[in-house]
């Protein structure tokens, strides 16, 4: 079972339930029993955490924080996701993607990189989404690259 802590620090109005990400992380979770915190912030402290953490200015959709489990700790915890509702608003608007569908993707695709996944090469970034889409599929959600492919 998969336990979600969901921390809201922005007032955006397209936030999601706390069953919509359960239920979009649980089929993204490869592991029977996990714990994930995922904080839905504003632009500043996206900003800030990107710059931090990553070196990159500015606000991004989606950073992951695996949990790098120290020898001789047992824990479930993959690590920490944090999204930036402005920016996944602006972007499902501008791709034409349905809000849902847009947090839906961006969720399982920070669940994937909390768990080895990665896309900076071709190879990587192949298999990484092909999972998404398979995941996304069995959830009801359209495949996310074939809608920017027709954007």
């Amino acid at each position: 079972m998969l336990e979600l802590e969901l921390q809201l620090a922005t007032d955006c109005e397209s936030v999601p339930s706390r069953e919509d990400f359960q239920r979009w992380s649980e089929q993204a979770v490869a592991q029977a029993d996990a714990e994930l915190v995922i904080r839905v912030v504003d632009r500043d402290e996206s900003a800030d955490l990107n710059s931090r953490y990553r070196g990159k200015a500015g606000a991004t959709n989606v950073l992951s924080f695996p949990f790098t489990v120290p020898a001789g700790v047992v824990t479930e915890l993959l690590g920490d996701l944090v999204l930036c509702a402005p920016l996944v608003e602006e972007e499902a608007a501008a791709q034409g993607k349905t809000m849902e569908a847009h947090w839906a993707h961006l969720t399982i695709h920070g669940v994937l990189h909390l768990q080895g996944y990665d896309h900076q090469s071709p190879d990587e970034a192949e298999i990484m989404e092909a999972k998404e889409v398979a995941i996304l599929a069995q959830l009801g959600y359209p495949n996310p690259y074939e809608e920017l492919a027709g954007a």
